[in-house]
């Protein structure tokens, strides 16, 4: 049985890690990733889309050759402005030469679009390739946030990721080793109390400047999928508490469920739905604080 304990929580961990990083490789602010290949050599391009507030973008490519040339064209989004063109400068950064272009900019919330143009000598070549690529749109679109201090986000992070990990750990024990469920089902749900329902708000309010966009009050997916799954989670408490056997069918079918929601919220992409300046607001005067909704 202590051999069995031991392979559920590895199971666990692993499958933590797997949903943690779906999620974050899936999500809009994870860089879009392509190669080019410019005489010869295979490049890998990497496009940020997400800034804090403390700095303008930095858009790079390394070095494609001396006869290469780029341009990146930029525009607020979502507007109908058109697109600007801003050359890319050589700059030497750690000894390495790169090509560098800086997007303006914007408040919280702001989000700039953009692509790049590149002509080498195979030709013209477009970043994001047109028809999406691989993780969706002919633009990369970059949000800007202000800054979350540190041990926040730290604290915020940590403590969502243990609730993941002691949440798969229970419901790996309802299936197959019932002791202990009811103990971990508890720590689950209060890690992802103060984790989600308590720091995180505290998050969101120093990158966007509110600290609950999500249900009743707005659509924000991230809220409302943290609050989906920490009612999932009571649930499943209550369950237990009534059921009084954590071995009891129904009480091993709430954690069951719980951890089912916890695996559906985990597969959405992180910050979908999220912040958004409304610049049609912002460009009739409203203050930008007072114009963040949800895109």
């Amino acid at each position: 049985m202590k051999l069995l304990g031991s392979f559920l929580w590895v199971l666990a961990v692993v499958m933590m890690f797997a949903t943690a990083s779906y999620q974050r490789r899936t999500g809009p602010t994870y860089p879009l990733r392509a190669t080019v290949e410019t005489e010869g050599v295979s490049h890998r391009i990497r496009l940020i889309r997400s800034q804090e507030t403390t700095a303008e973008a930095r858009v790079v490519l390394p070095d494609l050759g001396p006869a290469a040339e780029a341009t990146v064209h930029w525009r607020r989004y979502p507007t109908d402005d058109l697109f600007t063109p801003m050359p890319m400068v050589r700059e030497t950064v750690d000894g390495e030469i790169e090509m560098a272009a800086y997007l303006p900019l914007q408040p919280a919330a702001g989000k700039v679009e953009y692509y790049v143009n590149l002509t080498a000598a195979e030709g013209q070549i477009r970043l994001p390739e047109l028809g999406g690529g691989t993780q969706g749109g002919d633009t990369a679109i970059l949000r800007y946030k202000d800054p979350v201090p540190i041990p926040l986000l730290i604290a915020h992070v940590a403590m969502m990721f243990f609730a993941v990990l002691i949440g798969m750990r229970a419901a790996l024990g309802a299936m197959f080793r019932p002791k202990g469920v009811a103990r971990l089902a508890w720590i689950s749900l209060g890690l992802m109390t103060v984790g989600g329902m308590i720091l995180g708000p505290f998050v969101q309010k120093y990158a966007f400047g509110a600290y609950w966009t999500g249900w009743p009050f707005g659509y924000d997916l991230t809220d409302n999928k943290t609050l989906i799954m920490w009612v999932a989670w009571i649930a499943a408490c209550a369950i237990l508490v009534r059921r009084k056997d954590e071995s009891d069918r129904w009480a091993r079918a709430g954690v069951f469920g719980a951890a089912l929601v916890m695996v559906g919220v985990y597969l959405i992409p992180h910050s979908m739905r999220g912040s958004e300046l409304d610049y049609g607001a912002v460009d009739t005067g409203v203050p930008a604080e007072e114009a963040v909704g949800v895109g």
